[in-house]
């Protein structure tokens, strides 16, 4: 482990504490960081590979929910997000 110094609002420091306790403020800090590290990672990735498949024909016979159709990809990457949410509201609570 390493020791830092940060800066934050009085406010946001009293809203983790009443989350995970003045005791526990590096832990809880420690992992909304590594969450968003990975979802950061994430969307790279995806940027990364965005349009990688434009040039695919796939035979119309093929059931690839969420690929036809722009409309059909958007569908199904906000009930990714909606899932992603829920587990996460699950696990700490409304936001």
């Amino acid at each position: 482990m390493v020791r830092t110094h940060v800066v934050l609002p009085k406010d946001l420091v009293d809203q983790i504490d009443a989350r995970a306790g003045a005791q526990q403020r590096s832990e809880l800090i420690a992992e909304v960081m590594t969450e968003w590290l990975r979802r950061l990672n994430l969307l790279e990735a995806a940027d990364a590979f965005a349009g990688s498949l434009k040039d695919v024909d796939t035979p119309k016979d093929v059931d690839t929910p969420g690929w036809n159709t722009p409309k059909e990809t958007s569908a199904w990457v906000g009930a990714s997000h909606a899932l992603d949410d829920q587990r996460w509201r699950e696990k700490r609570g409304p936001e």
